[in-house]
């Protein structure tokens, strides 16, 4: 009976992850759509775009790993526990180098705005008015 419980949580979590995994494609398709039929083409939010779909990717390989650990979390066999290590250690780095890609898309972003503050001039200044 706790098996099948277990096996029940473990295709809950997984199927939670998959649908995190798929909520995010399809928001981030439907961003670009939209900011392509906005900027005519030219989509000038795609970082914006990116760092949010980087994000739910994150989410989602988090959930199968849950998932994973579910699987070996009764009695596991040596093989099942390899498997488990294998799968843990990729979906780890792939965890490590999304988010270290977030972590860079999202200095830029914000060094982009830094400088389009200080291209702006603040009209609300009398001083900055030439």
């Amino acid at each position: 009976m706790l098996r099948d419980a277990v096996d029940l949580l473990e295709k809950l979590v997984e199927g939670a992850g998959a649908l995190i995994v798929f909520i995010g494609a399809l928001w981030a398709f439907t961003q670009f759509l939209t900011a392509g039929v906005r900027d005519r083409g030219q989509v000038r939010d795609f970082t914006r775009i990116r760092l949010s779909l980087g994000r739910f990717l994150a989410l989602g390989l988090e959930f199968q790993l849950a998932g994973d650990v579910l699987r070996t979390a009764i009695a596991p066999s040596w093989t099942q526990i390899g498997q488990l290590a294998a799968i843990a250690t990729i979906r780890t780095a792939l965890n490590y180098f999304l988010s270290r890609e977030i972590a860079e898309e999202r200095a830029q972003v914000q060094q982009a705005q830094a400088k389009h503050m200080r291209d702006v001039p603040d009209l609300s200044d009398p001083t900055s008015a030439a």
